[in-house]
């Protein structure tokens, strides 16, 4: 029979409306201004605080919507941005630094969604706003790095070339390695050992026999090139581990503006993205008695450390191995339930550790942890002074040769362990970063503008909508039908995939979709016109009308898929937003069309003695 709905076009057109308005759904519901609260070094957040918070906002006068306890984090709800930002400031007072202190937007999306994955669509900055931190790179930390490494080259060089030193200082102040010899022959060999690197500026030091070495000004400009772009690397690789869509990561001068859309974990972001932490390991220097090292007789190939117990312990200068070397890591428990991070080195990062671990079986090594903290003194460039931490995490004995997997244990709880591994997985940063401005930025177009951007879908719609109804007649009413599902189809569509980002861009592709949803109806409903006035029953002309139009329907929509797809893929920022928005309104537009116009039709008039269509 002709016209006739098979059982599978019901069953597929209710899925897809049933999944499609399930996950619209919750953009229906406002998120909430709200502050995330969380304990440093993965730690947790204790109902103390929480209660101490309550009594502080109800002293300030700050209205609170809701304030909870969620996996060791705190979660505070208010009313609107000026409650929020005002209750920023008091939970910084309270809590102090101890914890980290974020604006966030807090979805309202009821449980029973939030049960199946349902969330509302991210939205990017120019629509929603979201989280911008501007990062100040400590390039003298960076320097100061490269000019103790250098010193450490030097000495293997030397003694490789069996040039005889008497010792070899870094003075970071200064910017120069000094280097004192024996006799004039060895300080000349070791001119022209050294000399052989141009980006080298060499001279005679003060003393007999000693020679100064400082870094070119070239040198100098690179070092402090690189490290700008191995810490933009690395904070993108950060993002990446978070998983903020559409992240904008970019250069501005000497510092790093970080712009986070849609981000739903701000606190987390927060303290990855400004965390400076890695590791060093070291050998114990048992020839230092504690006693003397406490008394501030350390020897210059040695230096004083505590662990987190407060207790002292005495390591070598020389460093085995850094966190630059490190490929992987992850964290795990070991087989009496204690967190531990499983790390991997790179191959020249195995052989150095091999090397260095060859001749060391039975001594003890030293994990530091180092990490860079924020002080409240200013610094000559205006920002804060950085303060160096250093703590030694575990001793243990070296059993055996080490390679290029190892483990590391000493960490005080699973999350400290995570935090870690994600750290030293998206890199150890050259110089040290710090978190200098942090702020909500709304929408970059202004409000106005989206509010236009909102109308114009509306006014495309309504004005769709009327044309249909009055050139098609009871078949633009459903046309019209099929037109509100796309649009409920694209908005679920968005809010399914976890990548995909609504900006304003995307906003334009919505309302091209309006236009373009309609164009596979118009060429069916005239399809069926040319038939009926070549005298084919109303039966034939709606199935022919169908059949014959989908060729035309799907060679125009392949085509728009195939420039919507090259838009994705050599487009950036909102290319892509509108790219994006127009490929999924040409899938969903062509289901609706061909699929559910053709079920309502097919109910209606199909299989009926029918002289005459509403067309």
């Amino acid at each position: 029979m002709l016209n006739h709905n098979p059982l599978w076009r019901y069953l597929v057109v209710v899925l897809v409306l049933l999944v499609g308005t399930l996950y619209a759904l919750p953009n229906l519901y406002p998120e909430d201004p709200a502050i995330q609260v969380t304990a440093t070094r993965g730690g947790d957040v204790q109902q103390d605080s929480l209660v101490l918070l309550q009594q502080r906002f109800e002293a300030e006068n700050i209205p609170l919507k809701a304030i909870e306890l969620q996996d060791g984090q705190l979660l505070a709800r208010f009313n609107n941005t000026e409650d929020q930002l005002r209750a920023r400031e008091v939970v910084s007072r309270a809590l102090g630094g101890n914890y980290v202190t974020a604006l966030n937007m807090a979805a309202t999306t009821p449980d029973w969604l939030a049960a199946i994955g349902a969330s509302p669509m991210n939205l990017g900055l120019d629509l929603r706003g979201g989280v911008h931190f501007l990062m100040a790179i400590d390039m003298q930390t960076a320097l100061d790095t490269q000019l103790e490494d250098l010193a450490q080259v030097f000495r293997a060089d030397l003694r490789e070339a069996r040039i005889r030193f008497r010792g070899i200082d870094a003075d970071t102040e200064r910017g120069i390695v000094t280097l004192q010899f024996r006799n004039s022959e060895d300080t000349a060999a070791a001119r022209s050992l050294i000399g052989q690197d141009r980006d080298m500026d060499i001279s005679t030091g003060p003393v007999e026999f000693s020679l100064q070495v400082g870094m070119s000004e070239a040198r100098v400009a690179e070092i402090r090139e690189y490290a700008l772009q191995q810490n933009i690397t690395i904070i993108r690789n950060r993002v990446n581990e978070i998983g903020v869509a559409e992240p904008i990561v970019q250069r501005q001068g000497e510092r790093i503006i970080v712009q986070l859309p849609g981000v739903q974990d701000t606190a987390r972001a927060k303290e990855i993205l400004g965390a400076t932490a890695t590791l060093e390991f070291r050998l114990v220097d048992d020839n230092v008695d504690l006693n003397d090292a406490l008394a501030g007789r350390v020897p210059p190939s040695a230096e004083l450390y505590y662990d987190r117990d407060g207790r002292p312990v005495v390591l070598q200068r020389r460093v085995m191995l850094t966190g630059d070397r490190i490929t992987g890591a992850n964290s795990s428990f070991d087989e009496y339930g204690r967190p531990q991070v499983n790390i991997s080195l790179d191959a020249q990062g195995g052989n150095m550790f091999s090397q260095a671990t060859r001749d060391a079986i039975g001594r003890g090594m030293a994990t530091v942890f180092i990490e860079f903290k924020p002080t409240e003194e200013i610094g000559p460039d205006g920002n804060p002074v950085l303060e160096k931490i250093e703590e030694v995490i575990n001793v243990a004995t070296i059993q055996a040769r080490l390679g290029r997997s190892f483990r590391i244990t000493g960490i005080n709880n699973p999350g400290e362990a995570h935090n870690l591994a994600l750290q030293l997985r998206a890199g150890a940063l050259l110089a040290p970063i710090q978190i200098i401005e942090e702020r909500t930025i709304g929408p970059s177009l202004g409000r106005e503008n989206i509010e236009l951007g909102q109308t114009a879908i509306m006014y495309g719609l309504v004005a769709v909508l009327i044309f249909m109804v009055l050139y098609y007649r009871g078949f633009g009413l459903i046309a019209n039908a099929a037109l509100v599902v796309n649009l409920v189809l694209i908005v679920g569509v968005m809010s399914m995939i976890p990548g995909a980002t609504l900006t304003l861009p995307g906003m334009a592709g919505i309302v091209l979709t309006v236009g373009m949803a309609v164009d596979a109806n118009v060429l069916i409903f005239e399809r069926i016109r040319e038939e009926l006035r070549d005298g084919r029953s109303v039966q034939q002309a709606i199935h022919h009308g169908y059949d014959k139009a989908l060729s035309t329907i799907a060679d125009a929509n392949v085509t728009t898929l195939i420039a919507a797809l090259i838009l994705f893929g050599v487009g950036t920022g909102p290319i892509k937003g509108f790219a994006v928005t127009l490929m999924i309104g040409i899938v969903t537009s062509m289901f609706t069309a061909i699929v559910g116009t053709r079920l309502l039709v097919n109910m209606i008039w199909g299989g009926r003695r029918v002289q005459s269509l509403p067309i």
